[in-house]
């Protein structure tokens, strides 16, 4: 599907009863070809974990029920899920009656595993459980009050760095992330964090190649997957791990992660979130 087709950007017809139809999906294989990512040798691991805070159903008497949904995508699949699309797919439950809440659980799944070709995980939590989550902050290394010069707003991978000889583990991050939807031109903000061992990468250097994403074009997932690759390349760690959580837009948060190991990051909502 090209970005032509999709309802991204352009005026859309709401409908507040049930629409599978409306899930649109984009394949993958392009943009990871542009990285030189082959799709049967993923360097990586990981998950686009979306949170839906816009859905809504009536119960079998008629009065609205609310959740928040929480969905999985593995990285692994061959499309995302493009974000309006899935705005006006959760807005059409709103006047659907559902039996039950494990009723609307499977329709998200089985629709959602359709869309993303792949299998994936859906939660639905009530506003209760959503608050008992609370807000935190990642544990490690902020680069935000690094003094540094900054002259690059387009990906310039060739900023990265490692120095010295000895390895260490560490944990960093940046709530300087800009980037900008490829459609809309939209920007989108969130925070990125980097979790690594290896030879040490240049702090500084790395919160300018953080900045230069400030005016690129590409889908959270994408951008993500740019970052892993250029700092796999670049500074050649043993693991890494880099993950982002943007702020919501539309109703939808999407915080993807790519990873070389078998992990999950922690799960963290901030405080721009």
């Amino acid at each position: 599907m090209s970005y032509g087709e999709l309802a991204l950007g352009k005026p859309t017809r709401y409908t507040a009863t049930y629409t599978p139809s409306l899930l649109q999906s984009v394949p993958r294989a392009p943009s990871r070809e542009a990285l030189g990512v082959e799709a049967g040798q993923l360097p990586f691991r990981g998950m686009d974990c979306w949170t839906g805070y816009e859905l809504s159903w009536l119960n079998r008497k008629g009065r609205p029920e609310i959740a928040v949904m929480l969905l999985q995508v593995p990285a692994s699949s061959p499309c995302i899920i493009e974000s309006k699309s899935l705005k006006l797919y959760l807005g059409s439950f709103s006047q659907t009656e559902f039996s039950s809440r494990a009723d609307v659980l499977r329709t998200l799944e089985s629709d959602l595993m359709l869309a993303a070709r792949a299998p994936v995980m859906v939660n639905l939590l009530s506003l209760d459980q959503l608050e008992a989550e609370g807000l935190g902050h990642f544990r490690g290394v902020c680069l935000d009050n690094l003094d540094v010069d900054v002259q690059h707003y387009e990906v310039c991978p060739e900023l990265l760095r490692v120095e010295g000889e000895v390895n260490v583990r560490q944990s960093l991050y940046s709530n300087l992330l800009r980037s900008c939807c490829p459609v809309t031109g939209q920007p989108d903000w969130g925070t990125l964090y980097i979790q690594y061992a290896g030879r040490q990468i240049h702090h500084g250097d790395l919160l300018r190649y953080i900045v230069s994403f400030r005016n690129h074009s590409g889908f959270h997932e994408d951008t993500v997957e740019r970052a892993f690759m250029d700092i796999l390349r670049q500074c050649e760690p043993d693991s890494l791990m880099v993950y982002a959580r943007y702020l919501r837009r539309g109703g939808l948060e999407i915080n993807p992660f790519r990873s070389t190991r078998d992990e999950v990051p922690p799960a963290i909502r901030t405080a721009r979130q």
